[in-house]
């Protein structure tokens, strides 16, 4: 397929207390803050995705030019999607950060917490009201689905359903982040909750599936590297990383397990989701970058840059790779999870997945 330009390479998960930063360094985790209120930068807390390791992704891109459109410098601390909302809740009496950016259910989470304002960025009206939340506390920023890998030099063709993954050739071979750590791990969770029409069918297929799995993983940007190497067959994953690292990764191929013979594969959207933070310490700022990064301008290069897909329904992204997502896209069944049930039930569920694989 053809690439108008090296794709970005998604970075594994860094710990909270040694996360990414662009711009001034943060204090440690649980420090007291030395932002000052009027400085000209913006403190993002984001999952990882976005960032590439060549300095061309889409928040390189996106914050370099907001820098230069307002003089304001981002601040940019990486860590996994439920690691950030736990980080925010702990500096809930010292707020550091002013834009919150991770996927469900940990958006909702941080929501259900008050851990998020009220802001409607400017185009939010153009966003679906499924990818924002109705008091306007978060909206998406890029859009994004839950799939698999596989290492396409090793196998002659994707696994076609989550039964096909019992193989005994996945044993050691087969890995997927965890539940209730990384957004990607909730979402395998996610999927066979559906796929398998509920709780108890779900767990007894994963409790199965465990004799295949290499163990846990709290990042799922360190999966894609290892399959592509073949040091894993499978991996879960989702659209946008995993489209975004293939030409530095060739051998990974996407695919969506079905939940049995003869059906079709299955997916759901697992959108990056940016709200402002409660008492961000540059509120005004943080507004200013939330406008930017859901501006038409921005969004345009969702797919051209980031690899993603666009939020806004007014935005029709015609470049080559925007292309090149619709057609990974075709022919596979696209559901809707009921986020503030999932939300609600998180805690029971990963626990209940904890029981069943001895995760």
């Amino acid at each position: 397929m053809s690439r108008s330009r090296p794709r970005p390479f998604r970075k594994p998960l860094a710990a909270c207390c040694g996360a990414l930063t662009l711009g001034l360094p943060l204090t440690a985790c649980g420090g007291a803050s030395t932002a000052d209120p009027h400085a000209k930068e913006v403190t993002v807390y984001s999952a990882d995705g976005l960032k590439s390791e060549q300095g061309d992704g889409f928040y390189d891109t996106v914050f370099k030019d907001f820098e230069k459109k307002t003089g304001i410098k981002v601040n940019y601390v990486e860590s996994g999607s439920g690691a950030a909302v736990q980080r925010l809740a702990r500096e809930r009496s010292n707020t550091k950060a002013d834009v919150l950016v991770t996927l469900p259910p940990f958006i909702q989470q941080a929501d259900g917490k008050g851990l998020l304002d009220t802001y409607r960025p400017k185009g939010a009206g153009q966003v679906a009201a499924a990818d924002k939340s109705p008091s306007g506390n978060w909206t998406s920023i890029v859009n994004n689905y839950f799939c698999f890998i596989y290492n396409k030099k090793e196998l002659k063709r994707a696994p076609a359903t989550w039964q096909d993954l019992l193989d005994a050739k996945f044993k050691n071979k087969l890995q997927y982040s965890t539940p209730g750590v990384a957004g990607d791990g909730t979402a395998v969770l996610i999927k066979a909750l559906h796929d398998f029409g509920g709780q108890r069918p779900a767990m007894d297929f994963l409790k199965k599936l465990q004799a295949n799995n290499v163990g846990p993983s709290s990042s799922t940007g360190q999966l894609a590297p290892k399959t592509d190497k073949g040091e894993l067959l499978v991996a879960n994953g989702d659209v946008q990383m995993n489209y975004a690292n293939m030409k530095s990764m060739p051998n990974q191929g996407i695919f969506f397990p079905a939940p049995g013979p003869g059906a079709r594969p299955t997916t759901f959207a697992l959108p990056y989701a940016a709200g402002l933070v409660k008492n961000a310490p540059h509120n005004a700022n943080a507004k200013k970058l939330l406008d930017h990064l859901l501006s038409a301008p921005v969004q345009r290069q969702v797919s051209s840059v980031g690899g993603g897909f666009t939020s806004r329904k007014d935005i029709k992204a015609t470049d080559p790779h925007a292309t090149e997502l619709a057609k990974i896209m075709k022919n596979v069944d696209i559901f809707r999870p009921d986020w503030n049930d999932i939300d609600k039930n998180l805690d029971e569920r990963v626990e209940a997945w904890r029981e069943a694989t001895g995760g």
